[in-house]
């Protein structure tokens, strides 16, 4: 993602931010985003390695995406691919296509990066790469009036080569407009710092001149947009920025409308062999996720209705899990309803620690002091809680 640089951070308030109607369905969605589904994605995202734009990992990666969008039920059809070379080495974009039932031909843009230098890039951009896939699983079957197409580039770390080349060959060639775009919402390094949690996320706007100024207002309007979504179904605060070194900058060079989302604090850990899933912060990832499905559902207008499915809401979203900090014994308190669970409790590397059957009180006497993750899982649901273990 971003060089460290100095970001002009500007009020809310400055940008006359008008208040947006609240969609049960939209917040519903917004819901599904799991815990247990983020920390899942971040850890098989980080085991995948150094994933340099063509190489073994990089390629791996790629296959990794394909066969999640698979899983989520996306027909051949639906997914693409688009080859350019980096450094004499063949690399790929990832598209996946979900057809709008008003404006087919007219396009919402979710994307992030998947590709990494140093090290396994767990914050940038396993944060946004593990996003678009749960905003991908669970619009799967939600009408939506515009089209959406869930963009994974490579090539952003060597110079934002592969939303270059999408943009200069596919959204247009030679020079003449393919595809028509309602606006692209990049999300690139979001993971947070553990050792540093926030609840505030940068909604990034265009306000240079490339591409003309033309598009300056329009985004300006969009991240307005953004950040009302993020309060609207996340329980994130917002502050607005400049977009900056990132895939929309070759969209927004061709005059279209960006915006975007980056992690504030910014934890310094990108580039680097720390940028691991240890250092960064999984609730956070999970609450930008919340905040994303909300937006994309706004952008392209998702159906208002909920589907069968859509309102059996997973129980144990209600559990409780106290006293956190914990010193001796957590408590784990369910719906009546559910009788047969597990608990499963692991360290920030990943790393089982402790396991459970049908027990509501947890004996953590042996765990260390530091940060755990407690899930709780049924046959068909999970959930995960951030627990602090301190004596």
């Amino acid at each position: 993602m971003k060089k460290l640089t100095t970001l002009l951070l500007l009020s809310l308030a400055t940008y006359n931010v008008q208040a947006q109607s609240f969609i049960q369905a939209y917040q519903n969605r917004a819901n599904q985003v799991t815990q247990a589904n983020i920390i899942s994605l971040l850890q098989d995202f980080a085991a995948l390695g150094v994933k340099t734009s063509g190489s073994v990992a990089n390629n791996n990666t790629l296959n990794w995406l394909k066969g999640k969008y698979q899983t989520y039920g996306y027909t051949a059809g639906q997914i693409t691919e688009d080859s350019f070379t980096v450094n004499g080495n063949t690399t790929k974009n990832l598209i996946v296509t979900k057809t709008g039932t008003i404006y087919p031909d007219t396009y919402v843009i979710i994307c992030g990066h998947y590709d990494t230098i140093n090290g396994p890039g767990v914050s940038d951009n396993g944060s946004g790469t593990s996003i678009l896939l749960e905003a991908a699983r669970i619009l799967k079957d939600v009408p939506t009036e515009y089209s959406v197409k869930f963009i994974h580039f490579s090539g952003e770390e060597q110079g934002l080569i592969g939303s270059n080349h999408y943009v200069n060959n596919v959204v247009f060639n030679n020079n003449v407009r393919q595809l028509n775009l309602k606006v692209v919402f990049n999300i690139d390094q979001v993971g947070g710092k553990i050792s540093n949690p926030s609840n505030t996320i940068v909604c990034e706007s265009d306000q240079t001149s490339a591409g003309g100024t033309a598009n300056n207002a329009p985004s300006l309007a969009m991240t307005q947009q953004l950040a009302n979504c993020t309060t609207l179904y996340s329980p994130l605060q917002t502050t607005m920025s400049n977009a900056f070194s990132s895939d929309y900058v070759p969209f927004e060079a061709k005059g279209d409308i960006i915006t975007g989302f980056y992690e504030t604090p910014v934890s310094g850990n990108q580039h680097t062999v720390n940028d691991t899933f240890a250092n960064i912060d999984p609730v956070y990832v999970f609450n930008v996720g919340k905040a994303a499905v909300g937006a994309l559902q706004h952008f392209a207008i998702a159906n208002t209705t909920l589907s069968v499915n859509e309102t059996n809401a997973n129980l144990l979203e209600s559990v409780k899990v106290y006293p956190n900090p914990a010193k001796n014994i957590l408590n784990i308190e369910l719906p009546n309803t559910i009788k047969n669970f597990n608990i499963e409790i692991t360290d920030m590397s990943g790393k089982l620690v402790l396991k459970s059957e049908n027990q509501k009180g947890i004996n953590v006497s042996a765990l260390e002091n530091g940060v755990y993750f407690c899930s709780i899982k049924t046959d068909t649901e999970s959930v995960t809680r951030k627990i602090v273990i301190k004596k």
